[in-house]
């Protein structure tokens, strides 16, 4: 094997264990669990108790049930962003992607943006990496789909919907304008169902502004494998959200499957077949993959086993020294429903993250753990401007626009740092007063496409 290569961005990993002052702490994912575990951690121990150094291929982490509203123009895109160096004080951070787990040796591989990849050790070692996107292998999918897991793909959603909607308006052929008016959004969970309809709330508002487009030429499609939507909530509820959205002439497809969308042609299981060029998924999410890739012990999905301490441990229970997981890419035992596992929602991986902090820091204090366990709070989901449906304490079941203001404040709670949490409130308030921006930016994902056709020879003149 050979040996480690020297860490660039930080000198102090060449050391060994025994040259170590202090411990290190190596979490992998600056998400959600990763932001909450170093920052709490951090409050309860100094830099000589702990060092701490937080992996992740972004600079930032995404607080992901705001992505709708992003996508709706409702926030900006900036306030539902915590930079991991200005969140994370005195925690060190380092930018690359986790390529393989050996912690047999303690040591983990990362692969920056540019250069090799190199090895970090650890002493002890918290997987928080999170879920991707669980893609199918649909005939045309993955050269047509959008996602819908982090603020660069809400912006482009929100971009490409108004663009189309913009360039329908200057077009009279009406197969072509049919094509580019029609939105599929695949998958009826939160993330689905939320970003469909405050999209679909967007591109309706802004209809105003395009007198040569009709109300009825806008078609929206959800597709749903099961029988319903809105799994996390009570079936009165999701049959409420159900009928909020087909009174809004959206076309809800339960019980259907994607089959192919190739070029664009859109064909469902149940004989459906329209033209697109707007197809979102947002159908199901799966363990990051980087856990293949590593010695610890998984679940049938591809998770990390964990025991309810948060502890990493193999299918006969037994704690894996050192190692600790939490979040969308742990299977957490759920105290509160026996047999089951705690769900992968943003208030589990903000309350699991918090008190993976503190068990890190009893664990370097040898003091005693203490299970993790969290009630539901409730689940809200917003289903538009002034619309919602939400199911508090497991029961009281609110809808319409108590669910919204319910679903705003809840999460404006949950988001980390205090300078994004006044900034989405101030951006709210000044909603109330102002119109909704209508403008689509879509150059933004190829700012040098511009510059590359002006540096073209002009082509001949056609006779």
């Amino acid at each position: 094997m050979t040996s480690p290569a020297p860490v660039p961005t930080d000198p102090s990993a060449e050391r060994s264990k025994a040259q170590r002052i202090s411990p290190r702490v190596l979490v992998l994912g600056g998400g959600t669990v990763g932001l909450y575990t170093a920052r709490r951690l951090r409050r309860r121990l100094g830099r000589r108790d702990a060092a701490i150094v937080v992996v992740d291929p972004r600079p930032y982490m995404t607080y992901q049930p705001f992505l709708p509203e992003v996508a709706a123009g409702s926030i900006d895109p900036r306030n539902v962003v915590a930079p991991h160096r200005r969140a994370l004080h005195d925690v060190d951070v380092l930018q690359g992607k986790v390529t393989r787990i050996a912690h047999a040796e303690r040591r983990v591989q990362i692969t920056p943006e540019e250069g090799d990849p190199y090895w970090v050790s650890y002493d002890h070692l918290v997987v928080g990496l999170g879920a991707v996107a669980r893609t199918l292998p649909i005939p045309g999918l993955a050269e047509q789909g959008i996602g819908f897991k982090n603020v660069e793909e809400a912006i482009a959603v929100r971009n490409h919907v108004l663009g189309r909607m913009d360039a329908a308006a200057s077009i009279f052929d009406r197969t072509i304008r049919a094509r580019m008016l029609s939105f599929v959004f695949v998958g009826g969970g939160f993330a689905g169902v939320e970003a469909l309809a405050e999209v679909e709330d967007m591109a309706a508002d802004a209809l105003k502004y395009y007198p040569s487009l009709d109300r009825s030429e806008l078609r929206f499609v959800l597709v749903e494998g099961s029988g319903r939507i809105l799994p996390e909530v009570s079936e009165e509820l999701a049959g409420y959200a159900l009928e909020q959205l087909r009174s809004r002439h959206i076309e809800i497809r339960l019980g259907t499957f994607l089959s192919s969308c190739v070029d664009g042609h859109v064909v469902l299981s149940d004989g459906t077949e329209l033209d697109t060029e707007t197809l979102v998924w947002t159908a199901g999410v799966k363990a990051n993959p980087a856990l293949g890739a590593s010695d610890l012990p998984l679940d049938e999905r591809g998770r990390v086993r964990t025991n309810a301490y948060l502890q990493v441990v193999d299918g006969d229970g037994v704690v894996v020294p050192d190692a600790y997981a939490a979040g969308d890419c742990a299977a957490v035992p759920d105290l509160v429903n026996p047999g089951q596992t705690c769900p992968p929602n943003a208030q589990h991986a903000v309350r699991q993250g918090r008190h993976l902090g503190d068990t890190l820091a009893r664990v370097l204090r040898s003091a005693e753990l203490e299970p993790y366990r969290h009630a539901n709070v409730g689940t809200v989901a917003s289903l538009g401007m002034y619309k919602g449906v939400a199911f508090m304490f497991g029961r009281f079941k609110v809808r319409g626009f108590l669910a919204w203001v319910l679903h705003r404040t809840y999460h404006l709670y949950a988001m980390p740092t205090a300078s994004r949490t006044v900034r989405i409130a101030t951006g709210w308030t000044l909603n109330l007063f102002t119109r909704r921006e209508v403008v689509p930016l879509g150059s933004l994902h190829d700012p040098r496409a511009e510059f590359r056709a002006a540096a073209e020879p002009p082509a001949a003149p056609t006779a």
